[in-house]
């Protein structure tokens, strides 16, 4: 897919916020305090908690390595299209995967602010993955050989 320049300036834009936000979140928000208190409102056992946020803190690493990918777009790599959709994508589920528990601990350490940085970031590859992928399923269009276009 060739990267239009609104395209370029959107995922830019959007990658900016969440590395931000994902560090944020990894760093700030998600302590131990937090793992506990939303581990006791699952109704699970605490003595993991260390284990946990630190395998917790390795994927939040990964998805701030793999938002800052998406910095490079500027460049019009064509090649970082499906990596940065895969990120985009897999972020997205965070929506479905992070248990209400862990929101409803980040809003009783924190207040609603604890929750901002995973919803935009979560919310926001969402938006960006379907913006990805409408924009990848036009420029096929646009570029495939054959019949009239239709605009």
């Amino acid at each position: 897919m060739p990267w239009t320049s609104e395209i370029r300036l959107v995922t830019v834009l959007c990658s900016i916020v969440f590395v931000l936000g994902t560090t944020l979140q990894n760093y700030v928000i998600v302590d131990l305090d937090m793992i506990e208190a939303s581990m006791r409102l699952k109704g699970v056992d605490t003595a993991d908690a260390p284990a946990y946020l630190s395998a917790l803190r390795m994927v939040g690493n990964v998805f701030i390595i793999g938002n800052a990918l998406g910095l490079l777009v500027w460049f019009r790599w064509r090649w970082l299209f499906w990596p940065v959709l895969a990120f985009n994508v897999t972020q997205a589920v965070g929506v479905y995967v992070v248990p209400f528990e862990v929101h409803r601990a980040a809003i009783a350490e924190h207040g609603w602010p604890g929750v901002l940085p995973s919803l935009v970031t979560d919310g926001g590859a969402v938006i960006l993955s379907i913006v990805l992928i409408v924009a990848r399923l036009r420029s096929r269009r646009l570029t495939r050989p054959g019949g009239p276009v239709r605009l």
